[in-house]
C-alpha cells in the first residue's frame, strides 16, 4: 500500500507501523553557533521510547551528555548501549519523589552543572469519566504533573545562567478530546506551571517552556491507537498532511533547549502539523 512521499511501505508481514514511519533519516549536526550544546548535561525523563528515545538521540549527536530515566528497562538500557558512554541511562520510578531526588542529586555531583531538563514522561489513558477512579486520577497527575514539579525543583540549584526547561504538554489541551479528561487536565497543568516557573526563574536568566506535540507516530500509538478512522481525522485536521514523527519533535525540543531560542521564555509551541491555534 503506498503512502505519502517519503514514507515506508508496508512489509510484506503485514508490519502497520511501518507504513506511517518515515525512512530513517540522515542526522544532521546543527552549527554549534546556534545549539551550544556540546558537552553539555542535558536531562530527558521517559526516554526509552517515542518521543523521549529521539530526543535522546537528537541531544546525543549534538555533542550533549544525555542522562535518561524510564521505567521500561529493557528498551533504556539498549539505548544507551547503542549510543555509548556519553549516555547514561538510570531505571526511576518518576512518581516516587525520593528515587527523584536520588537520580538528580547523582547527575549533579557527577557532572558539577545540569544546563537543560527535558521533562517528556507521561502516560495518556482514554477512561471515560465515569469510569475514572481517584486513584487513576491520582496516578495520572502523579507521573504527568507532579513530576515535573519535582524534577525541576530538583534540577534547578544545578543550573546556572542560561539553563532551560522544556515540559511537554499536548494539542489535547486545545483540542479536548473526549475519554481524555483527566490526561487533559494534567497537561493544562503543565502550561500553566511553565508560564509560572518561568516568571520565577527568569532573574536568574533560566528559560522554561512548553512543547505541545500533535498525535505523533510513535511505536505505541501506531500499535494502540491509530486506527484508520484516526489517520482520516488527522488528515481532516492538520494543515500538513504528513504523519507526525518522533524525531520532528524532537527537533522542536532541541531548539528551546538551545542557545539559539534565548529570548523565549514562558512560551508554549504547538508541534501538531497545524492542527489547532495556540
Amino acid at each position: 500500500m503506498a503512502g505519502p512521499p517519503g514514507w515506508v511501505g508496508a512489509r510484506q508481514e503485514g508490519n502497520r507501523e511501518n507504513r506511517f514511519r518515515r525512512s530513517p533519516r540522515r542526522v544532521i549536526l546543527l552549527p554549534m553557533t546556534a545549539t551550544s550544546l556540546q558537552h553539555r548535561v542535558v536531562l530527558v525523563t521517559g526516554g526509552a521510547n517515542g518521543i523521549g528515545a529521539a530526543t535522546v538521540r537528537t541531544f546525543h549527536a549534538q555533542g550533549a551528555r544525555v542522562f535518561f530515566c524510564d521505567v521500561d528497562v529493557k528498551a533504556g538500557a539498549a539505548l544507551a548501549a547503542g549510543l555509548g558512554e556519553a549516555v547514561c541511562f538510570t531505571r526511576v520510578d518518576l512518581r516516587k519523589e525520593r528515587e527523584i531526588i536520588r537520580w538528580v542529586a547523582g547527575i549533579g555531583r557527577r557532572a558539577g552543572r545540569i544546563h537543560a531538563l527535558i521533562n517528556n514522561a507521561a502516560q495518556d489513558p482514554r477512561i471515560a469519566l465515569a469510569q475514572t477512579t481517584t486513584a487513576d486520577w491520582d496516578q495520572l497527575f502523579s507521573l504527568n504533573l507532579r513530576a515535573y514539579f519535582l524534577t525541576c525543583r530538583e534540577c534547578v540549584p544545578w543550573m546556572r545562567r542560561g539553563g532551560a526547561v522544556v515540559n511537554l504538554s499536548s494539542v489535547t489541551f486545545h483540542n479536548a478530546p473526549a475519554r481524555m479528561a483527566a490526561y487533559v487536565a494534567t497537561k493544562g497543568g503543565v502550561i500553566g506551571f511553565t508560564r509560572a516557573l518561568a516568571r520565577e526563574l527568569g532573574p536568574r536568566r533560566i528559560r522554561v517552556n512548553t512543547v505541545s506535540p500533535g498525535w505523533v507516530m510513535t511505536e505505541r500509538q501506531l500499535r494502540q491507537y491509530v486506527t484508520p478512522s484516526a489517520r482520516k481525522l488527522i488528515r481532516a485536521s492538520q494543515c500538513l498532511p504528513d504523519f507526525l514523527q518522533p524525531e520532528e519533535m524532537a527537533d522542536v525540543i532541541l531548539f528551546l533547549a538551545s542557545d539559539a531560542s534565548r529570548a523565549i521564555t514562558g512560551q508554549e509551541i504547538l508541534a501538531d502539523g497545524g492542527w489547532d491555534h495556540s
